[in-house]
């Protein structure tokens, strides 16, 4: 994973995708996608379910979407100043 992507405001973003088996359209399968987007327009995902839409077989049924900051600001915490004797 791109650490410029990630200062560029880039997150991990899950989708878990369930479509409907060509030859079973009754059937749903589940897809995990993974990869690095920016939120909330999720543009990364949206090339690849337009992709999908395009070249797979599998009617999409429904995306469902994580995504969580790799990069966050640190944190400072002020402790007490122990002596030492």
């Amino acid at each position: 994973m791109s650490l410029s992507k990630q200062l560029q405001g880039y997150r991990l973003t899950t989708a878990e995708i369930l479509y409907h088996m060509p030859d079973h359209p009754g059937v749903l399968q589940s897809f995990v996608w993974q990869e690095l987007d920016i939120a909330p327009r999720y543009p990364v995902l949206n090339g690849f379910l337009a992709f999908w839409a395009r070249q797979i077989e599998g009617r999409l049924h429904s995306v469902r979407v994580g995504s969580a900051a790799l990069i966050s600001p640190g944190e400072m915490r002020h402790g007490s100043l122990l002596t030492l004797q």
